[in-house]
């Protein structure tokens, strides 16, 4: 029986691909406010799609480079798909195949000069013990270098809390459910410990310093159109599979579900036009300061 905490990652590559195809301009603005001009490489961990390591190579001076890292080779190859239609040389944006489970050793060996910037993006709580995690991004910054871990944040919204098929709130009760997801897949990390405090807290534990929180708003407002219509019919499908293999969703819930993502039911999703995306997404910043 396939373990429904167990994320196989060589699936996800078209959808990782496609997310960040979608996320472009998101990842344009936090790549602006991230950047600097005297910044020369860059690192984003966990890459998935490479949107933010695109968006960063943009914003970075042209005689600087990102690597991106990820430990699935499929979605590396998805990846790099992105990167050629953004016509970015392998100069300017590399690729490693790196696993944070690794630790530093593995890191290291990817990543050989000391770092401007660190990009981690919902890739750390992957690993079981986090603070280790982030001890080892922080290890390769230079001076001056900053980590940013961009986790948390606000449940997204994509529909009306009544949309006519089931009891009202179905959205705020997945949200309920993918966090019971969560709760179990942490669990059952190798290594897993608990980290009971929050992402700005473990930045200054890592030892880094200016330590600071930002956000950063998505709105689409409806009517959608068709490109964000699928992304966000494909977001909720994505979450609803998720919490229906792990049996955190009850069934009254699971069988409405059923209905509004079937093309063929009148009450699918994409029949309505009041479907819409807002989002924010928190970055938490630290960096490396010499105490002198």
């Amino acid at each position: 029986m396939t373990d429904p905490y167990a994320i196989d990652w060589d699936s996800s590559r078209d959808h990782l691909r496609d997310n960040a195809r979608n996320d472009a301009d998101w990842n344009a603005v936090v790549a602006s406010r991230l950047v600097r001009p005297t910044d020369r490489l860059a690192v984003d961990v966990g890459c998935g799609g490479a949107g933010m390591a695109i968006a960063i190579a943009h914003a970075l001076p042209t005689d600087a480079a990102v690597i991106a890292i990820d430990g699935s080779a499929e979605v590396l190859e998805g990846a790099k798909e992105n990167a050629r239609a953004a016509q970015l040389s392998q100069e300017r944006l590399a690729f490693r195949q790196c696993d944070l489970h690794g630790g530093l050793t593995e890191l290291r060996a990817a990543v050989t000069e000391p770092v401007d910037l660190v990009w981690a993006s919902a890739s750390v709580h992957h690993v079981g013990d986090q603070q280790a995690a982030i001890d080892q991004l922080a290890s390769l910054l230079a001076d001056d270098g900053r980590l940013a871990l961009a986790e948390g944040g606000l449940p997204p919204r994509r529909m009306p809390w009544d949309v006519g098929v089931g009891r009202p709130g179905l959205e705020l009760r997945l949200d309920a459910a993918n966090d019971e997801w969560f709760v179990q897949m942490r669990g059952g990390l190798p290594g897993s410990k608990p980290m009971p405090y929050g992402w700005t807290e473990a930045l200054r534990r890592a030892g880094l310093r200016e330590v600071t929180t930002f956000s950063v708003l998505i709105e689409k407002p409806a009517p959608l159109d068709a490109n964000d219509r699928a992304h966000v019919l494909d977001s909720i499908e994505h979450r609803v599979q998720r919490s229906a293999d792990s049996g955190s969703v009850d069934a009254d819930d699971l069988a409405s579900w059923q209905r509004l993502l079937d093309r063929d039911d009148p009450a699918w999703l994409g029949h309505r036009d009041d479907l819409f995306l807002l989002d924010v997404r928190s970055i938490h910043l630290g960096a490396k300061r010499s105490r002198r």
